[in-house]
């Protein structure tokens, strides 16, 4: 029997477990060491604003709330390996890249205090707002992905979905696309191992995540998304090519989540302690940290100082989110149709009317 094809599945790793180099060709971000450093205090600042996040939901001062907690190394890479014009659809956890594109924690907080004015947030007004339907943000890149083809744009259109994402049809339907056109779309697939409570081992039959971009006919790799060096190169890698048309990529970052899936899921009931301790041991920000300092590039002074101003941040955003006033109750009818149909209006006037007389 004569082989059709066959297929191979990269792994990318630069740092490893204990922050030391496992390989000496090192990409451009790693031999910037200033840039490190400002990558690496962003993600100690989303780690800062998560706990607090997380603080305000306990204390009844937010709605349910998604942690990044141990995400940081992928989304920062992804954010900052972007170019301004080019879009990104995130789902709903990816701070580090949202704040690198100019969001602000205040806007986060306000999306899940439960006020839509959050999604209308700073940056590029381009980017797509939170997603929390699993994996639909892959098809609006995908359609942002085509009008730049269309328009012969040097753009590229980023997204990101979980392990338990990359089951569903609307990642498979975007990826198909993106391989059949050859469009600009990179398809990052944040594998934290678990989809709420279903593990990755019970999720796809698939060796890796990454090769289910083989059969789109995209470029695939798997990474470890606990280091930074590496998760940035392979952006870098991906979008350049994209930008240049040469198609689309799909990236398995494998990371860990080190948190309960939201606010509203106790993970104690289904994750066994001893696999949850391991993940703490691999986590993205001790590398870091243990390599700017072999480095001589980051000290254990410049570390509290940044998290006692990280706090005095966090704290000024949290305060203004909550300064900010609740809007009317009409405005819930306000933002869906140009012309309010007769059955809403006659709703919203009852609704104002309700509101006046308490």
């Amino acid at each position: 029997m004569s082989i059709a094809a066959t297929f191979e599945i990269e792994y990318l790793q630069y740092l490893d477990a204990d922050g030391k180099l496992v390989r000496d060709d090192l990409p451009a971000i790693a031999r910037d060491i200033r840039q490190l450093v400002e990558l690496y205090k962003l993600m100690l600042y989303v780690r800062v604003f998560d706990a607090k996040a997380v603080a305000l939901q306990r204390t009844g001062k937010l709605g349910t709330y998604a942690s990044c907690l141990g995400h940081e190394a992928a989304h920062v890479a992804i954010g900052s390996a972007m170019q301004e014009d080019d879009v990104f659809a995130p789902m709903y956890r990816e701070y580090g890249a949202q704040f690198y594109r100019g969001v602000k924690p205040r806007e986060v907080l306000l999306y899940w205090g439960g006020d839509e004015r959050g999604n209308n947030f700073s940056g590029p007004a381009h980017d797509f707002a939170w997603c929390v339907p699993i994996a639909t943000q892959c098809l609006h890149a995908a359609g942002s992905a085509l009008a730049f083809k269309v328009r012969k744009e040097p753009r590229v259109a980023v997204t990101v979905v979980g392990d338990g994402g990359s089951s569903k049809a609307d990642f498979y339907g975007a990826i198909n696309v993106a391989g059949a056109m050859q469009l600009p779309l990179i398809a990052v697939i944040v594998n934290n191992q678990w989809a709420i409570s279903v593990p990755r081992s019970a999720q796809t039959g698939a060796k890796t995540l990454a090769q289910k971009g083989i059969a789109a006919g995209l470029e695939c790799l798997q990474v470890d998304g606990n280091d930074l060096i590496a998760m940035r190169a392979a952006m870098d890698h991906a979008i350049k090519r994209a930008r240049h048309g040469h198609g689309g990529m799909v990236i398995e970052a494998v990371t860990y989540r080190l948190s309960d899936h939201t606010t509203a899921d106790d993970a104690r009931r289904y994750r066994p302690d001893d696999e949850v301790k391991a993940a703490w041991q691999r986590e993205p920000m001790k590398r870091m940290k243990t390599y700017l300092m072999s480095l001589n590039a980051w000290t254990e002074k410049e570390e509290e100082d940044w998290k006692t101003d990280c706090a005095t941040r966090v704290d000024a955003e949290v305060n203004a989110y909550l300064e900010t006033k609740s809007q009317p109750v009409e405005a819930i009818f306000d933002y869906t149709f140009a012309e309010v149909p007769a059955d809403l209006a006659s709703q919203r006037a009852a609704a104002i009317a309700a509101d006046q007389h308490h």
